[in-house]
């Protein structure tokens, strides 16, 4: 019997190369694998030995031979393909065991070079692979070090299993499937728009205990890539509490995107992927404070975002109130310590940087296929907004009327959010027609809608919403303009006497 390893990534190498020699595998190996096994002291041949020809071209030939490829591919139920090896002297490959080279690692470097990006194409491991999953009948295929021991232990007791066979030659089509949709991503470079094929990498990050309800399955993925630096909440440390669930994650997500591209310290509260309370103030505990006042009753039992590190005050806050998860940068000791009572809910700590938006493309599943677009990421620039009323926008709403515009973009369309004295007071959202939401956000609000300002995710078609805001005390509106009834809205604001902002730019959430 023999075996094939070539491996990039050696963990649990050794004691998988001496379970094979233990069971009588003759091993090959090429380049750094083969010097680690023979310093090993295992019994290894190189492929030159096997093949009879040297690696040329810096190694990138070695293992495109017919003495392996013919010895992965080789049926050898088939009478023909045995008497086919003998006749070229050709040994059968029982097991390869390949995984293969850093090019994610490489290319995610900011001083990657295109020559280190090309060099780290691996072409003879995706071969070798393809070729022994073709016949995975005849020739066991390992590409995942986590699988090592699953082998050694069936090969002990006697043998693989055809369904085991075919689990591992699944894997290792995925394996090379991933890899060649990292480097076609890096090859089309981060602007392309629309290719002719698609493919979306994803690396398992966990299972889930269900999807939205308990009789759906599901699964957390990581999106690797060559162009791909966000970290999102799968790459957040989890310090207590339960295993996330599949909603956690999504409110989470809101969370972490709502507290995004915010100066000071920020906090936000999510419920059903809503923000019901969001607040700019100067320490976290305020901050806290005053999302939670947004709406303390959708608040229970919410996900918290705060952007800056939790200490005891801000935690004893929290411990107060039933929540899901806490994100944050970091977490003191004490706050940690006064937390843990609440032994259900997660911590999840992400690094600073988790709070810069990064740009990236935006799927979403459909029936028998997905969409694609870029994320609304980019940051709003008041300083191409318009003032459309006779009346001018107080310097004092400037900071509110930002905020309300800020949070517009991540309630569902028709979004309406009122925002007062930093804070966001009353929020209407993903109702069919725009006064609806207008109604609902103003009830949220109660009396703190006098005073307050309001932002609309895209143009009021009629002036009966900006008329129904009106008569509930608000005092400014932002919205992006573009209606054929502009005038009619930007009048009612006039004869109100309060000012109206177009943005001139859209903020839907389907």
């Amino acid at each position: 019997m023999r075996a094939v390893l070539s491996v990039y990534d050696k963990s649990g190498l050794d004691e998988f190369a001496q379970g094979l020699v233990d069971l009588g595998f003759e091993l090959v190996s090429t380049g750094g694998t083969h010097t680690h096994l023979a310093q090993l002291g295992l019994p290894v041949r190189s492929v030159s030995d096997v093949t009879g020809f040297p690696e040329i071209l810096g190694g990138r030939v070695k293992t495109l031979h017919p003495a392996i490829h013919g010895g992965l591919l080789a049926r050898l139920d088939d009478p023909r393909h045995r008497a086919a090896l003998a006749d070229q002297g050709i040994e059968p490959i029982t097991l390869l065991a390949v995984n293969l080279y850093p090019f994610e690692a490489t290319v995610n470097r900011p001083d990657c070079t295109r020559d280190e990006a090309l060099e780290q194409i691996d072409i003879g491991g995706p071969a070798m692979i393809r070729a022994a999953a073709k016949n995975y009948p005849h020739v066991i295929v390992v590409t995942d070090p986590g699988r090592y021991p699953e082998v050694l232990a069936a090969l002990r007791a006697g043998g693989i299993t055809d369904d085991m066979r075919r689990s591992l030659a699944a894997d290792a089509f995925q394996h090379v499937s991933l890899y060649d949709s990292l480097v076609a991503e890096y090859l089309r470079g981060p602007d392309a728009a629309n290719p002719r094929e698609l493919t979306v990498p994803g690396r398992l990050s966990s299972p889930l205990r269900y999807g939205e309800n308990p009789h759906q399955a599901a699964a957390a993925y990581v999106r690797p890539g060559a162009n791909r630096n966000h970290i999102g909440v799968l790459a957040s440390t989890q310090l207590q509490g339960k295993e996330l669930s599949y909603n956690n994650l999504l409110d989470a997500d809101a969370a972490l995107c709502v507290t995004q591209g915010l100066a000071g310290t920020a906090c936000a509260i999510i419920k059903h992927t809503i923000p019901c309370g969001l607040a700019i103030r100067n320490t976290p505990a305020v901050a806290f404070d005053a999302a939670l006042a947004s709406d303390p009753v959708s608040a229970f039992g919410g996900i918290v975002a705060v952007n800056r590190a939790i200490d005891a005050t801000t935690a004893s806050a929290i411990a107060q109130i039933f929540l899901e998860v806490v994100i944050a940068p970091g977490f003191d000791d004490e706050a940690r310590r006064i937390l843990s009572v609440r032994k259900n809910l997660r911590l999840l700590e992400l690094p600073i940087s988790a709070w810069e938006p990064v740009a990236e493309s935006s799927l979403r599943s459909i029936v028998g296929g997905f969409l694609i677009q870029e994320r609304d990421t980019g940051p709003d620039d008041p300083a191409n907004w318009s003032v459309v009323t006779n009346v001018p926008l107080p310097d004092e709403l400037r900071g509110d009327i930002e905020l309300a515009w800020h949070a517009s973009r991540y309630v569902k369309s028709n979004a309406i959010v009122l925002a007062k004295d930093r804070a966001i007071v009353g929020v209407g959202p993903g109702q069919p027609n725009r006064v609806d939401s207008v109604r609902i956000a103003i009830q949220r609000a109660g009396e703190r809608s006098h005073g307050s300002v309001l932002a609309g995710d895209a143009f009021f078609p009629f002036a009966d919403g900006v008329e129904a805001a009106i008569s509930a005390g608000i005092c400014a509106v932002i919205q992006p303009g573009g209606s054929v009834r502009d005038a009619d809205v930007v009048a009612a604001c006039n004869n109100a006497g309060i000012p109206m902002i177009f943005t001139g730019t859209r903020h839907f959430l389907h």
